[in-house]
């Protein structure tokens, strides 16, 4: 069986094998982990597909490969390897160097066979992104515990040094230059990857902002209601990110042109509801885990997935699957009080909703007896549409019925679903 680079997100279209943990003539099982990949985005251990004997590496560490390419072949009928495949641990690769790139067309016919891949000081292997961050804060890897697998320094354990020495978690500028008052710094390679993909949907998408103010009176009802009964049972906040994807879950079932991906002139329209949620990896750039079928689930499965996800992203745990087939996007920069924002439509979904700060503010109250005044926690939804998707009218009216799902579900009795 072959063994490809898998898709770690809809954008993503290649990464570094970082490390292989069998080598060629190794038994390996199903689902045991088989070799490290990292991306701009996410890394990430990646499982074997079957099990068998490791007949051939074809992608050495440190190599970067498309999405889609050969890393390796698992023969299945667990077939011994040869006597020389013992003697060497020899992988049979492509003719690209060490640290060169192969790409999803390159062939992977007629491999030049490479000396021993000797296991390096697992200090000393480092992966892109330590890599960067070692460099951006001008450290000595020698200085840093790893705590990773085989004592592999992680970004965890770069940012816990940082924060130790009293260097804060902002990075320093790397080779940065001072000229007349400016520090020029260039830009890593998370920004880089992440300005491209947004500035391709920008010019791409014919973005339109949409918003409208909720009233989140019932949900912040239900929070304190039951807010720290949960915090002791599950071991995290209630926050109000889950009722809003709740509401948009079924809001979508009815406005399923939002939940839909555009294909050159064709909209796709999506039977399943898979909820992208944008998480942020402590302002070192930013990964969009998928919660998947939410429509299917209740307001405690989607809060407890949706807090897996993030733990995971933070814990560079995701898994290939995570980060696949998402349908419509949830960013929440709700959590720094934002007032409203502008976000970019993640192609080739046609839209994404920003949840922002939630405020007490004065509100007209209708009444029988009149108009009244009173406070209530309030919050502005703003959605990016593409306009070649739908039209204001049909986005207005998704809003709509998010908004009134919110200000008049019974959320308590939704916790307790």
């Amino acid at each position: 069986m072959d063994v490809i680079m898998p898709q770690l997100g809809e954008t993503v279209t290649e990464g570094v094998v970082t490390r292989w943990y069998k080598k060629v003539g190794d038994a390996v099982k199903a689902d045991e982990t088989l070799f490290d990949v990292e991306t701009d985005k996410v890394s990430t251990e990646i499982p074997a597909p079957a099990s068998g004997v490791v007949a051939e590496i074809l992608v050495a560490e440190g190599v970067t490969a498309k999405v889609g390419v050969r890393l390796a072949v698992i023969n299945e009928m667990g077939a011994k390897a040869t006597p020389e495949m013992r003697e060497s641990g020899a992988a049979r690769t492509p003719a690209v160097a060490q640290s060169g790139s192969v790409a999803a067309a390159a062939p992977v016919t007629a491999p030049l066979r490479t000396s021993r891949m000797m296991p390096a000081d697992a200090g000393a292997r480092l992966s892109p992104v330590v890599r960067r961050m070692i460099a951006e804060h001008q450290l000595n890897p020698a200085d840093i515990r790893g705590t990773g697998r085989d004592g592999r320094i992680t970004r965890e354990d770069v940012a816990g040094f940082i924060a130790q020495r009293g260097a804060g978690s902002v990075p320093q500028p790397a080779r940065a230059v001072m000229t007349g008052g400016q520090t020029r710094k260039p830009l890593n390679d998370v920004r880089k990857r992440t300005g491209e993909h947004m500035l391709k949907s920008w010019t791409t998408a014919p973005h339109v902002l949409q918003a409208v103010e909720v009233n989140f009176l019932k949900v912040e009802q239900a929070r304190q209601a039951a807010g720290a009964e949960w915090k002791t049972r599950e071991g995290f906040t209630l926050t109000y990110l889950p009722f809003v994807a709740c509401a948009v879950s079924a809001a979508l079932a009815r406005f399923p042109l939002l939940n839909a991906s555009l294909d050159r002139d064709d909209l796709i329209v999506h039977q399943r509801i898979n909820l992208g949620i944008a998480v942020d990896l402590n302002f070192d750039g930013l990964v969009v885990p998928v919660v998947k079928n939410a429509a299917a689930k209740s307001l405690p499965q989607l809060a407890r997935e949706i807090n897996d996800l993030a733990q995971r992203a933070r814990g560079n745990k995701l898994k290939p699957d995570d980060m696949t087939e998402g349908t419509y996007t949830l960013s929440n920069s709700g959590v720094f009080g934002t007032l409203i924002t502008a976000s970019i439509i993640n192609p080739p979904q046609v839209a994404i909703l920003s949840t922002d700060g939630v405020h007490k503010k004065p509100v007209v109250i209708e009444g029988p007896q009149g108009d009244s005044v009173a406070i209530r926690p309030v919050g502005v939804l703003a959605q990016t549409f593409d306009h070649r998707a739908v039209d204001g009218a049909y986005s207005a009216a998704f809003l709509r019925e998010v908004k009134t799902l919110i200000e008049s579900r019974d959320w308590l009795q939704a916790l307790n679903a």
